[in-house]
């Protein structure tokens, strides 16, 4: 279920605030819609030089990532929060994550799939941008956007 919450970043707040902040937002918007059930919720943000890269607002917004990231490491971090009736619980997976260098072709042709349009740091590692990840150093399904090992270990331990 989509959940409509405010994602703008706010001054001076760091990544790992921010996605954690967002996904227990998330979190309690859809407790109200589904009372009595658990909730996961999660947000996902792409960092380079301190700079975080939410989805791209226009294909030239998606070249200008995809040229920061170009030949370079970068962090995906994720927020995930469960909540089960009132109680939440929230934890946050980094994973590095290494592109090729690209070319300018390369970039128009990704740009030109419709792929970056609504991805955070304008790629899907699952998608047609695999071809541009030389190196994932954490759990790949954050990069796909939900760490499903933490995910697992969430709901288990709310059910222990």
């Amino acid at each position: 279920m989509p959940a409509d919450v405010d994602e703008r970043v706010r001054p001076l707040e760091m990544p790992d605030a921010y996605v954690r902040r967002i996904a227990e937002a998330k979190a309690r918007t859809l407790a109200g819609r589904v009372e009595g059930r658990v909730v996961l919720a999660a947000d996902t943000t792409v960092v380079i030089d301190g700079e975080m890269l939410g989805k791209p607002l226009h294909d030239q917004d998606a070249r200008r990532m995809l040229r920061l990231l170009s030949g370079r490491c970068h962090e995906v971090i994720t927020g995930v929060t469960v909540l089960v009736w009132t109680e939440t619980t929230t934890r946050v997976a980094s994973t590095s994550v290494e592109f090729a260098e690209l070319t300018d072709d390369e970039i128009e042709w990704y740009v030109a799939t419709g792929e970056p349009r609504d991805k955070a740091g304008a790629y899907a590692v699952q998608g047609y941008a695999s071809r541009f990840v030389t190196h994932v150093n954490g759990s790949y399904s954050n990069v796909v956007g939900l760490p499903l090992a933490l995910v697992y270990e969430l709901l288990k331990s709310k059910h222990s």
